[in-house]
């Protein structure tokens, strides 16, 4: 799971008993048998935290779709079980990427490196470091710029180059060639996650080794052949797709992520220390990808065949929901066909003394089960699943998998069981799970799907939205729920509130937020930047791009 804001809108109690003959309880010790199989293997070592796109993905990939046909699921992805989609992991310097200085091609990501705003372009003359004519590179040396800011603690060097030579191929230069002859360490490196615009002409950064062999004497004409090359650099999520077909008109997806953290490279990891260390996500989320498993199972052989099931553990959850948004987006079964979609998110943790599980969703059909004490099974007086405590949260939107379906007005459910202090931490490990509790909520979700079975297609309703960002350091918001998948510079809009700023100012789902107030928003942290500057009741312009249209419009938080 990525983040968490919950506000419990109701609170159900559910009392769950019934006899307990042998076999039962037989059949409660093989769930959990197979519950602590999953779990184990998932968040085991060599799996390295199962990170999107990583060796550790492809193993849990092979496991869960060898569970899939061991059950006797149909293939329902597009590559057999599997459904492949690319996530951007930002810029990469190329393979046409080359600078050669007076004949000697250097080394890129060694000698020198451009910057990722840089435009695709070939530059072949001979300059001098001093000069600064019209149609050729010039030269910049830090020396000055970070001795006089050694004590500026306020400082950004990256900000420094983006304001200060932004317009400099007007004044007639070709490429900006930046180096630094001091002692001060200018920490500069290239960025993969940068959004930055692309800049007019390209900016180099050549090392300090480089600079002294080259650019010490002010006075000789060098030659240079420069060709930039920068290109995005994508990665191979893999969702694992399950069916069971019953011949039925609808279908009921069941769903949970199994992506972690791997070893926190994409800075969602809340690990204190600063060495790397694997992110194994027993409860995060193996707990949920084997409560998928072991509900197909039972499903396999249920007498509830008035649907179909399709059962998908996706990819890509912890960086943004690409997994599900892509399967939204490239559905194998006819959406208009689902009845409705439950996504289970860290469900190994039910604290035995409270019993709290919490149910969201709950808003998004008035067709969904009502939980109260009237519509309990008593079966005799042994009681082998204790009570539940249900906390019902109405909304569809939240940090897991079911806002994508949401999206797509699809009545869901979401299953959690509350965040705890190993939450994207190294230590969500498969020892502190609880298997029995576990296993308990499986029956609850049995159940829910089973007392569904006759109740024909649910009805969609639409439900306030959750904030689904972890970020606390701006007091105002505009409605935008934004599309983490979206490589390009600003803000895209997956989605507008009703009645929030964004709509009011005539934002729609699709365009690109790209200024606020006049500042600048290349990327969702430079968003979230500047809502912080910003207090309830303040009105400024905002910008935004609808196709190739920039439009203007005041909002008010």
């Amino acid at each position: 799971m990525r983040f968490h804001f919950f506000k419990i809108s109701a609170i159900a109690w559910f009392f769950f008993s019934c006899n307990s003959p042998k076999n039962i309880v037989r059949q409660n010790d093989q769930v959990e048998n197979n519950l602590k199989r999953h779990i184990t293997y998932l968040s085991d070592d060599k799996l390295e935290g199962r990170r999107t796109g990583t060796k550790g993905e492809e193993l849990a990939v092979e496991y869960i779709a060898g569970q899939f046909k061991e059950i006797g699921l149909l293939p329902k992805g597009t590559e057999y079980y599997t459904q492949n989609f690319h996530v951007y992991d930002g810029k990469q310097m190329g393979e046409n990427l080359e600078l050669i200085i007076n004949g000697n091609k250097l080394i890129a990501g060694e000698d020198f490196f451009v910057f990722p705003f840089s435009p695709d372009k070939a530059i072949e003359t001979n300059v001098s470091v001093s000069l600064q004519e019209v149609g050729v590179p010039w030269f910049y040396d830090f020396k000055e710029t970070l001795e006089e800011n050694k004590s500026n603690p306020h400082f950004d060097i990256n900000e420094y180059i983006r304001s200060n030579f932004k317009g400099i191929n007007d004044k007639g230069a070709t490429a900006v060639i930046f180096y630094n002859s001091s002692s001060v360490d200018d920490k500069l490196k290239f960025d993969p996650k940068d959004k930055t615009a692309n800049m007019p002409v390209p900016y180099l950064y050549v090392s300090k080794e480089t600079a002294k062999k080259y650019f010490t004497d002010k006075t000789a004409t060098i030659s240079i052949k420069l060709r930039t090359d920068i290109g995005e650099k994508n990665r191979i999520g893999r969702n694992v797709i399950g069916y069971i077909d019953n011949k039925a008109a609808t279908t009921v997806i069941l769903g949970a992520h199994f992506d972690h953290l791997g070893y926190g490279e994409d800075g969602n990891s809340r690990n204190t220390t600063k060495e790397p260390a694997i992110h194994n996500g027993a409860d995060d989320n193996a707990s949920g990808t084997a409560a998928l498993i072991e509900l197909a199972r039972k499903l396999k052989i249920s007498k509830a065949k008035n649907n179909n099931y399709l059962f998908i553990a996706f990819s890509g959850e912890e960086l943004g929901l690409f997994g599900s948004k892509y399967y939204t987006e490239h559905p194998t079964v006819d959406l208009k066909t689902v009845n409705y979609m439950i996504n289970m998110d860290m469900v190994g943790r039910l604290n035995d003394n409270t019993k709290v599980l919490t149910i969201g969703g709950y808003g998004t059909s008035p067709g969904w089960p009502v939980f109260s004490p009237t519509e309990l099974r008593r079966q005799g007086d042994n009681i082998i699943m204790p009570r539940l405590i249900i906390k019902l949260d109405s909304s569809g939107t939240g940090p897991s998998d079911h806002t994508s379906f949401y999206r797509k007005n699809i009545p869901v459910l979401f299953f959690f069981t509350g965040l705890h202090t190993d939450y994207h931490k190294p230590s969500d490990d498969a020892d502190k799970i609880n298997y029995s509790g576990e296993r308990i909520i499986i029956h609850q979700l049995l159940d829910i799907v089973e007392s569904l079975n006759d109740k024909g297609k649910l009805v969609f309703t639409k439900t306030r939205e959750t904030q689904t960002t972890t970020s606390a350091r701006f007091s105002v918001s505009m409605g935008i729920m934004p599309d983490y998948t979206y490589a390009g510079t600003g803000v895209k809009a997956d989605g507008v509130t009703e009645g929030k700023p964004a709509q009011k100012a005539g934002i729609k789902a699709g365009d690109i937020v790209i200024e606020i107030g006049g500042y600048n928003i290349s990327s969702l942290e430079t968003y979230m930047q500047t809502l912080g500057k910003f207090r309830k009741g303040d009105r400024t312009k905002v910008k935004f791009k609808r196709g190739n249209e920039v439009l203007e419009a005041e909002v008010e938080f």
